[in-house]
């Protein structure tokens, strides 16, 4: 995880001053990247604890399509909560656009449409196995007509993977990135994605290409961070997965072996 933390000195040593929609204040820098190596060990930060069992449950949460808090009380996990309305309601974010993309179907001989949905996951599995070598194996969440509608517009918002050699690799762009609080729970997620995606599809995982466009850090997290940095990284964990298909895991179905962190830094989160 050298990368995170050299991208976290980076924007400490060379970030610019920016005001944010939370009115908190910014370090921040426009256009950099990382990559992990998932056959060197799952990417979960060890110079402090991220809780791998919120990475689960939202990852799961979303892989079903949920867009309310109170959806499935047994995968729930309380990051979302600050952004859900009285019903528990966050509009059609990540999980609906994964699974429930609207599209407009003109009815056979009549002016009429009728709205249907396209699974973009599913679709997905279906050309990694089918087709392997197209590059079309993309999933958006930055559907504009909805993005009004959402509580919190996508973050990270387009994922592509790749196969070669009978590996995985995945690229996500994420246009807004908290590198104290969500960067390292983005990394984790999208590994576990991957992961998941792999196991599926008969392929080994491989690299992840973290893209991002503004990378910030809130000016309450400096402090932290700076104490982070004086800590020195521990082995990557590994990460096991129940064999079956995608679609049937459960939050139990997950194992995280030698995780051993530094004790957890608490940061504000800026809402």
């Amino acid at each position: 995880m050298e990368q995170y933390h050299r991208l976290i000195k980076q924007i400490l040593d060379h970030g610019e001053r920016k005001e944010d929609r939370t009115g908190t204040g910014t370090i921040s820098i426009f256009g950099v990247q990382a990559k992990y190596d998932l056959r060197d060990g799952f990417p979960l930060l060890t110079t402090k604890k991220v809780l791998f069992s919120a990475v689960v449950r939202e990852l799961l949460w979303f892989l079903r399509g949920s867009t309310n808090i109170n959806d499935n009380l047994t995968q729930h996990t309380p990051i979302w909560d600050a952004w859900a309305n009285e019903e528990g309601e966050l509009g059609p974010i990540y999980g609906f656009q994964w699974r429930q993309w609207p599209k407009y179907v003109q009815v056979e001989g009549s002016e009429l449409y009728r709205k249907e949905h396209v699974d973009q996951i599913q679709n997905l599995i279906k050309e990694i196995k089918t087709n392997p070598d197209s590059r079309r194996l993309v999933v958006n969440a930055w559907n504009v007509s909805d993005i009004e509608r959402m509580a919190l517009p996508p973050c990270h918002l387009l994922f592509q993977f790749y196969v070669i050699n009978g590996r995985l690799d995945c690229q996500l762009y994420q246009r807004s990135a908290d590198m104290a609080l969500g960067v390292p729970f983005n990394i984790a997620s999208y590994a576990l994605l991957m992961m998941m995606i792999a196991q599926e599809c008969n392929l080994t995982p491989g690299i992840f290409t973290h893209t991002i466009g503004d990378a910030h850090i809130y000016l309450n997290h400096v402090e932290g961070l700076e104490k982070q940095l004086q800590r020195e990284s521990r082995p990557l964990p590994a990460v096991e997965i129940a064999k079956k298909p995608l679609f049937d895991l459960e939050f139990d179905d997950f194992k995280l072996i030698n995780y051993d962190p530094h004790p957890f830094i608490k940061f504000p989160v800026a809402v």
